[in-house]
């Protein structure tokens, strides 16, 4: 397998970035349209604040894990720069595998030392990688 690189990885991030704050945005926006008289109202936006940043964990959740799990095995953002995410041994990721790769992404972004990581392993492997036992491969 060809270890998918820093700079088609960090690409592929930036677009499904774009993807996922338009979305969020069209999201937001409609809810905000339907809620609008609220705003006078600072008890209910705190909760409609709290909903919000749930309901964007979620999304963004379920975008990486379930392409990422699926068959094409990569987002958007890694369809269009040829990268897809396996197991080491090849095989196609579990939800709870990407479940589990999404979520240390979190642990990746302290300082961006995880995801620079993938500049400078071995397998081309940023830190969320390493803890659920994937790898980044060209198509």
């Amino acid at each position: 397998m060809n270890n998918a690189g820093f700079l088609k990885r960090a690409v592929a991030i930036i677009i499904d970035f774009f993807i996922l704050s338009f979305v969020m945005f069209a999201l937001m926006f409609t809810i905000g349209f339907f809620i609008g008289g609220t705003l006078s109202n600072p008890e209910l936006m705190a909760k409609i604040n709290s909903f919000g940043l749930l309901i964007n964990v979620v999304i963004v959740w379920l975008y990486f894990a379930l392409q990422e799990s699926s068959e094409a095995q990569a987002t958007v953002g890694k369809r269009v720069m040829s990268v897809y995410v396996t197991t080491k041994a090849g095989e196609r990721l579990s939800f709870a595998q990407a479940t589990i790769r999404y979520f240390s992404k979190y642990l990746s972004s302290i300082l961006m030392i995880g995801f620079i990581m993938a500049a400078f392993t071995k397998n081309k492997q940023g830190l969320h990688d390493i803890i659920a036992d994937t790898l980044v491969v060209n198509r």
